[in-house]
């Protein structure tokens, strides 16, 4: 039930978007400027509408939903080993932390020649991009907060004779549990990213394509509605990994949940 209300009860979130469609609509209506730069928001609607019952549209969600959950499954486990083996082992951290900062610091079209090179056109190469951009959210996010962990809580396990097992699931992971689901969102915010760049990589399906493709054919309508539907399929997926996070986190008692609670 909560679910159905939190569009009602955060009323406020609603009230820039309208404001930008409100604006966006009077701009198209008064030609300020052209409808092949700027198309009306109806345009646009259209537009999504006609894709949808050709079927190309519900396809194309399909194909990047699809390649953003299988990137983010990859990258975030990946993420997950090296950043709990870096933030527990100082030896670990020291041999490869340093190579990680300098490989995220390439931009992620830098990758597609040699992704094209090693895994061709086809899905392996732009699954490997996406997972790239999960990937560096997630390793330093878990990695800081395992090494960060607070020593006088180890201490007090060694007083109770916790067992290294109870020690690691009653202290250390509830411990680093918030900045790793932290880190999950980033790294998936940073997957919708990767993707449009991914789908640039002799796609022939996907919202990046339809954005391609838009450009190509001189359709500003079809590129402006793949950029909102990149808008709500990431903000739905974020809200998703949002709730989620909230119930794996009920056991935190902050002032800011505790205003949530009540509002």
């Amino acid at each position: 039930m909560r679910i159905f209300l939190a569009p009602i009860r955060h009323w406020k979130a609603w009230v820039l978007p309208t404001i930008i469609v409100v604006v966006w609509a009077q701009l198209a209506a008064r030609g300020v400027l052209p409808s092949y730069i700027l198309p009306s928001p109806a345009a646009v609607v259209e537009e999504l509408h006609y894709l949808w019952q050709t079927g190309e549209l519900s396809q194309h969600i399909h194909v990047t939903l699809l390649r953003v959950a299988t990137g983010f499954v990859a990258g975030a486990l990946a993420a997950t080993l090296c950043g709990a083996l870096a933030g527990y082992s100082k030896l670990f951290r020291d041999f490869v932390d340093p190579t990680l900062q300098a490989i995220k610091a390439i931009p992620s079209l830098g990758w597609v020649p040699l992704f094209i090179l090693w895994f061709g056109i086809f899905e392996t190469s732009k699954i490997a991009l996406i997972a790239v951009g999960v990937f560096f959210p997630v390793y330093l996010n878990l990695m800081n907060a395992v090494r960060d962990a607070d020593r006088k809580l180890f201490e007090v396990a060694k007083v109770y004779r916790l067992s290294t097992w109870h020690t690691i699931t009653r202290v250390l992971l509830p411990g680093t549990l918030p900045a790793y689901l932290t880190g999950l969102r980033s790294g998936l915010a940073l997957g919708w990213m990767f993707v449009i760049a991914a789908e640039l990589m002799g796609a022939s399906q996907g919202l990046g394509f339809l954005m391609l493709d838009g450009q190509m054919t001189g359709n500003p309508a079809a590129i402006i509605g793949a950029l909102l539907l990149f808008a709500l399929l990431g903000k739905a997926s974020d809200l998703l990994l949002t709730v989620l996070s909230a119930r794996a986190l009920s056991w935190q008692d902050g002032w800011q949940s505790s205003e949530q609670s009540s509002n």
